[in-house]
């Protein structure tokens, strides 16, 4: 009995170290499969480093690599953020500070190119891009009076970007804005900037009430224009109706007059040619006493036909 208790026992044992390195080896296998299988996030791509040497880039999702021989590092290529705090001088040589920032992204394809050359993004800002955004941030800013970049910020920031841009051209990666995000002038200029602009306003406030005053005593002028063109308008209308009837009422008289007096020549015509009606306004005419004398044909001297 007791052989056969040892023997339960030592099989026993024999079964948990089985068991053990099944176990262990199932350990060994998922680490290995680890090592082999890695993935890459969207917004970035990965870096294949063979025994610390970059030799490739891969893009988001799984990959295969070789175990203890390959590692990966990632790479964000989304749009980042740059920011820098920095103190400069204007044009007449006021003291500034300004917070200048910028937005850039590292172009998808050149990214290994950037990591082999500079070793990854911070050491790329650190090294390149933050010293070269100081340096065009200054530039513009001596450029510009202090009034001028408190009222145009705008051209200074195009500065800026004309600048940066001009000497991140060789650089794989892409700029997309840049803000003035703060600006600190001392207080006793800001407050001259702002009575200056205070003045500004008050005289456009008053050059647009005079042009105001000038706009409605033309718009007066035009009115009064309008009216006396009306006036005369009306004036001219009732001359050429008065001019007019007049001109009918004297055609109207002619062409009477011409009747009547057609009417008349044509009467006497009418008396010429009617030998009855000339004996009849003889007779009409007639005082009944016959004639004393009458002269014949070829007779030198009248012949006196009274009685004696």
């Amino acid at each position: 009995m007791q052989n056969n208790g040892l023997e339960n026992k030592s099989l026993n044992t024999k079964s948990v170290v089985k068991n053990s390195k099944v176990v262990a080896a199932l350990a060994v296998a998922a680490a290995i499969f680890w090592t082999v299988f890695y993935t890459i996030d969207e917004g970035h791509v990965g870096i294949v480093k063979r025994f610390g040497e970059a030799t490739s880039q891969v893009n988001p999702g799984l990959h295969f690599k070789v175990p203890f021989a390959d590692s990966v590092e990632e790479l964000e290529i989304r749009t980042r953020k740059n920011a820098e705090t920095l103190k400069a001088s204007t044009f007449e040589q006021m003291p500034v500070q300004a917070e200048v920032s910028v937005n850039w992204t590292v172009i998808r394809p050149e990214a290994f190119e950037l990591y082999k050359n500079y070793g990854g993004l911070d050491q790329f800002e650190n090294r390149i891009l933050d010293p070269r955004l100081r340096s065009a941030a200054k530039d513009a800013l001596a450029r510009f009076k202090a009034e001028e970049i408190v009222q145009n910020r705008g051209k200074v920031i195009q500065q800026i970007e004309e600048t940066l841009l001009s000497t991140m051209a060789e650089f794989p990666v892409k700029l997309d804005s840049v803000q003035i995000e703060n600006l600190i002038l001392p207080a006793k200029y800001l407050q001259s900037i702002e009575t200056k602009q205070t003045e500004k306003n008050l005289a456009a406030a008053e050059k647009h009430r005079l042009e105001r005053q000038k706009l409605e005593a033309q718009r007066e002028v035009n009115t009064a224009e309008a009216k006396r063109d009306a006036e005369k308008a009306r004036a001219d209308g009732s001359a050429y109706a008065i001019t007019t009837e007049a001109r009918a009422e004297a055609e109207a008289i002619k062409l009477k007059g011409l009747a009547e007096a057609e009417a008349i020549h044509k009467k006497a015509e009418a008396i010429k040619t009617s030998k009855v009606l000339v004996e009849y306004v003889k007779a009409q005419q007639w005082d009944g006493k016959l004639p004393t004398t009458v002269m014949g044909s070829g007779q030198d001297i009248l012949w006196n036909m009274k009685e004696k």
